[in-house]
């Protein structure tokens, strides 16, 4: 999302001319922030952030800080950080799922070494059936779920989510089986058009294989790797 402060920013042309936040060079926010700016027909040098926005690249965990205090104008950052900028003050100019086919796009893929694929077949299904059957769950208990992962959030860091971020946040999270392998390649394409990287060829970086065989077994419908499965 490109969350931004209200005050400076009133409408997306007002991007122009401001300092935005990306989590960090090349990531997937940033990619989708200089396609965004490129879009625009504005002009942004993709290592350095300089140019007609300027792209700051800031750690999640202090963008929030780094609002408040001014130095940035606005971010382009994912959740719980976007609703943690909201409930500062900040407001929602643009939902990147809105420039997306179906509102979907990929943030997250389950990897997996090849090597340890072929040698522990079972070992993978088992972390695919745990995974699709935890979508399940989350899917039919959304409550439970979102309390279940602000526990675990005051266990890893120390410290939950109070209800005003996490309650946008939690609508704005998607849980899928599917990969989206699409996006993944249009999101190449983009980083490849904002200059972060040669094209590449991602023929193969996909095996569905065990995903599919387990979504069959659980009654789900299968996924499609986009032509960019292996062969």
């Amino acid at each position: 999302k490109l969350v931004v402060n209200p005050e400076k920013i009133k409408s997306l042309k007002d991007v122009k001319g401001k300092k935005i936040a990306t989590p960090q060079l090349g990531n997937t926010q940033d990619v989708a922030f200089l396609n965004w700016i490129s879009e625009q027909g504005w002009k942004v040098d993709a290592e350095s952030g300089k140019g007609d926005v300027s792209v700051v690249r800031t750690d999640n965990k202090i963008t929030p800080d780094a609002y408040k205090s001014g130095s940035i104008d606005g971010a382009w950052v994912p959740e719980p950080t976007a609703s943690k900028l909201v409930s500062e003050g900040a407001k929602v100019l643009l939902d990147e799922a809105d420039l997306w086919p179906d509102k979907k796009f990929v943030i997250t893929n389950v990897i997996v070494r090849q090597d340890f694929l072929k040698e522990h077949p079972e070992a993978v299904e088992a972390v695919l059936r745990a995974s699709v059957r935890t979508n399940r769950w989350i899917e039919d208990n959304p409550e439970k779920a979102k309390a279940a992962a602000n526990a675990q959030l005051k266990t890893d860091t120390g410290k939950a989510l109070p209800s005003d971020v996490l309650d946008p946040a939690w609508q704005s999270i998607q849980v899928t089986d599917d990969p989206l392998a699409a996006t993944l390649d249009t999101e190449a394409d983009h980083a490849v058009e904002a200059g972060l990287l040669e094209k590449p060829d991602l023929t193969g970086i996909y095996d569905l294989t065990p995903l599919n065989k387990v979504l069959k077994a659980e009654g789900e419908p299968e996924v499609d790797d986009a032509g960019l499965g292996v062969e």
